[in-house]
């Protein structure tokens, strides 16, 4: 396999405040990483500096062989997020929503095809407000993966769900992953990080304590 996301040396500050140090990890092609650790951590930060939305202090970034600050348009083509509390606009339908999303990228999926695969309902009709905490965190998986992307980043994606939603929400998760996509899973929760990652950084204070299998 060959990394799709190399982090190497990465450091950012806001003031005073030290939110990223010296925090370096590959993320391999196929695989689910995981970033784990309490809020506050530099987890989110991490994410957004890889995705081009923040500039790094130093160190660099390769995502798909591509600086994403310096060639962010061709990264955002490539990849696909969830970013913590991400919500759509209240009287966008979702069909509405999927077919806009679909519209930024070259060969979106098939909206229909992706809702059902994640056990949805395809009425056009249908709001993101409406269902239950299961099917509008799936409904949010759907939203990454609705423009192929090669990477999918899901941060903050079960907060707030009960055991049994969570465990839908993964199922949804893994089945992304089984159609050829790369994802960041960027979490709190142990147990989420035991069910699904293959690998992951832990994170404490802004530094990289420990990357591994999950079990280690």
């Amino acid at each position: 396999m060959s990394a799709v996301i190399e982090v190497q040396h990465l450091n950012k500050s806001f003031g005073d405040l030290v939110a990223v140090e010296d925090v370096s990890f590959t993320v391999e092609e196929g695989e689910i990483f995981g970033i784990v650790g309490p809020r506050g951590s530099g987890k989110t930060t991490i994410v957004e500096c890889l995705e081009g939305l923040r500039a790094h202090d130093s160190g660099s970034i390769q995502v798909l062989g591509r600086d994403p600050r310096q060639e962010r348009a061709e990264v955002t083509r490539r990849i696909a997020d969830r970013l913590q509390d991400g919500r759509l606009p209240d009287r966008l339908a979702v069909a509405e929503a999927l077919t806009l999303y679909g519209s930024f990228y070259r060969d979106p999926a098939d909206w229909r095809e992706l809702m059902a695969a994640l056990g949805l309902t395809t009425s056009s009709r249908t709001r993101e407000g409406a269902g239950t905490s299961s099917s509008r965190h799936r409904l949010s998986v759907a939203f990454a993966d609705v423009g192929r992307p090669q990477v999918a980043v899901l941060d903050g994606l079960t907060t707030g769900q009960d055991p049994r939603s969570r465990r839908e929400t993964w199922a949804a998760v893994e089945s992304v992953r089984a159609s050829g996509v790369t994802i960041l899973l960027v979490t709190p929760f142990r147990a989420e990080a035991e069910q699904l990652c293959d690998r992951v950084a832990l994170m404490d204070r802004g530094r990289l304590t420990v990357t591994g299998p999950p079990a280690r």
